[in-house]
């Protein structure tokens, strides 16, 4: 956590990407990521569901277990999600204080920045637990929201500063953008201590995170204006699954040099 401030206050860029398992866990480490995130976007992008609610602290704590095991070198963040942080400030403790115990990573991340919110903020953070806030679009109220650019409007946009400030405050070492205006992150990103991370939310943040399987092409339907693609993993590994398909069926693999005498 401290480097990541330090790299702030250089301007140096963060690189954070999601990972769900152990061979893409090793391959983000390896690439050289400042940060892996095990988010609960694993709800969509692993267990096909459609959004982020019905995901358990148990998938969490079974995939970071994973993405553990692969990364070595990188600061591993875990979310928290839907109904572990909300009800009660000693529940969200020990689910918190489960993930950090039973996964091995050095961080959660939550969504929101009501008081309440911070308030649970400051308790983890008092109880030795590194959080990571999350602001804008926020996927576990995606109902009460909807998928859009948050912080558009003057209201919006003051609340999602001082939402930021409160964060700051609270002792999160850094806050996720999602989804809010490049100049409202901008000015976010200004007036905090703590680096931004943002997805959506412009270049001007201290930071950035993608879904690997976004950045990836392995999620081909999805084409949001904020994503980049950096390969196109999805084309391949159709094409290789379809080669393998019409080996098998030719009679052509395995051959002689796959097989035992």
């Amino acid at each position: 956590m401290p480097d990541l401030r330090e790299m702030k206050r250089r301007g140096d860029k963060i690189a954070v990407l999601t990972a769900y398992d152990y061979l893409f866990a090793r391959i983000v480490d390896g690439a050289g990521v400042d940060v892996v995130l095990v988010g609960d976007s694993l709800g969509q992008v692993v267990m096909g569901l459609d959004t982020t609610l019905p995901v358990t602290l148990g998938d969490m704590i079974h995939h970071a277990r994973a993405v553990r095991r692969g990364v070595e070198r990188a600061l591993l963040v875990v979310d928290l999600p839907f109904l572990t942080y909300q009800v009660s400030r000693e529940e969200a403790l020990r689910n918190a204080g489960r993930v950090l115990q039973e996964t091995g990573a050095a961080a959660v991340k939550l969504e929101g920045g009501t008081p309440a919110i911070a308030e649970t903020v400051r308790a983890m953070v008092d109880a030795g637990i590194p959080v990571m806030g999350h602001l804008g679009f926020t996927p576990q109220s995606v109902h009460a929201m909807g998928v859009k650019v948050q912080g558009r409007d003057d209201a919006n946009r003051q609340r999602l500063k001082d939402e930021a400030r409160r964060l700051e405050d609270a002792g999160a070492f850094s806050v996720v953008l999602e989804l809010i205006p490049g100049d409202l992150a901008r000015e976010i990103t200004a007036s905090l201590q703590i680096p931004t991370i943002g997805i959506g939310a412009g270049v001007e943040c201290d930071g950035q995170v993608l879904v690997l399987q976004d950045a990836l092409g392995l999620n081909r339907d999805f084409t949001p204006r904020f994503l980049r693609r950096f390969a196109e993993l999805g084309d391949a590994a159709q094409a290789g699954c379809g080669a393998f398909v019409r080996a098998v069926k030719e009679g052509e693999y395995p051959a002689a040099e796959h097989t035992f005498a």
